[in-house]
């Protein structure tokens, strides 16, 4: 008879690991749209860098709703314009394109990102400790 070597799961821990997963992507797709805040296009009309937004969906882990990034799509609001006649991406009319990116929403998206990973990180912690008491208890 063979002998099972892998502990039983446990789907608290399965859903916030799924969780803190998740918010690391999205931090680094936050991270990488504050990176291209100011880039432009290369060329005179060229589009510049285009803001990404991370899009999640549930998914089942040991019988509990986990999350997981199921896409990063772009996101399609307008680019602003600049007046910069001396800017080598400069249109005819002197307007360079600047990118879709807001620093102001990326911060907060980042900031609450953060905040969602340091509480999955503490329902770990706290599933952990509650695990460890019942050992103890069992031990008696």
């Amino acid at each position: 008879m063979a002998i099972n070597k892998t502990p039983p799961s446990n789907p608290v821990m399965s859903v916030a690991a799924s969780a803190l997963k998740t918010q690391q992507a999205r931090m680094r797709i936050v991270a990488e749209n504050i990176a291209n805040a100011d880039s432009t296009g290369l060329t005179p009309g060229a589009d510049p860098y285009r803001r990404r937004i991370p899009v999640f969906e549930t998914r089942n882990i040991d019988g509990a709703m986990g999350v997981k990034l199921a896409q990063v799509r772009p996101d399609d609001s307008s680019f602003t314009l600049a007046y910069d006649p001396s800017h080598p991406a400069a249109d005819e009319n002197g307007y360079v394109k600047k990118p879709n990116v807001s620093t102001l929403i990326e911060s907060m998206d980042m900031r609450e990102a953060q905040r969602a990973y340091e509480a999955n990180l503490n329902v770990i912690e706290t599933a952990r400790s509650m695990d460890q008491k019942i050992l103890d208890l069992l031990r008696r």
